[in-house]
């Protein structure tokens, strides 16, 4: 799998992976199908047990990840962040082919192709391999939607969105009261759970930082969208 030279948040659809080292973990980012998903491969350095955030697209080069050699990771787990078919159409086949178990929020959980073998609620915790991820429900994308965090203790939180938080807004919702659910709980327990260094990386596009988007939550609010 071609990898970028540096990590920036940004990946084009097809084009090379983006790897971010951190102490305990390593986390590659690539984009997926026609409508440009992220997914996000995190491997934990000390077990090499790997988890998967959304496999939206593309399962050989999901695969490749992972690479071919007898050291590579072992996915144990993919996680699903919310139920729309653009985060799960590889779900499937790299569940099959690894035997991995699969995570999603039990709201969303009847609309997925394969059943999750564990239903996570918010506040409970997700290991990839010595390290651990915390779920947040976010409501209204969908009425399953939840984002992971990732509490890094020799450094910033990393937050994995799914169609929950973008640079510039929170994701899509149908109704004015969705909208209001999600806007609330991204207030309530993103930005009033997280410092402003937290690295977010969401289903769609680049990475931002809560600190970035902070000043324009008002705004969010207002414009309704």
């Amino acid at each position: 799998m071609e990898l970028q030279a540096e990590y920036t948040g940004h990946v084009e659809p097809g084009g090379a992976a983006a790897r971010r080292d951190l102490d305990a973990l390593t986390i590659t980012k690539i984009s997926v199908g026609p409508m440009d998903n992220n997914a996000y491969l995190l491997v934990c350095k000390s077990t090499g047990d790997a988890l998967l955030v959304d496999a939206a697209n593309d399962p050989e080069r999901l695969s490749d990840l992972l690479g071919h050699d007898e050291r590579r990771p072992r996915l144990r787990t993919i996680v699903t962040t919310h139920q729309h078919g653009d985060h799960w159409q590889a779900l499937g086949a790299v569940a099959g082919a690894t035997g991995c178990f699969t995570v999603a929020h039990p709201a969303d959980a009847d609309e997925l192709p394969v059943p999750p073998d564990r239903l996570v609620e918010h506040g409970d915790t997700i290991a990839v391999g010595d390290a651990e991820l915390s779920v947040i429900h976010l409501r209204g994308h969908t009425p399953g939607s939840i984002a992971l965090v990732y509490r890094d203790p020799a450094g910033h939180p990393h937050l994995f969105t799914g169609d929950s938080l973008f640079p510039g807004g929170v994701g899509r919702t149908t109704s004015p009261e969705d909208f209001k659910s999600l806007v609330d709980d991204v207030e309530t327990r993103v930005f009033g759970e997280l410092p402003d260094d937290t690295w977010f990386y969401p289903g769609h596009g680049d990475d931002s930082t809560l600190g970035a988007e902070r000043p324009k939550l008002a705004e969010w609010r207002e414009r309704g969208w």
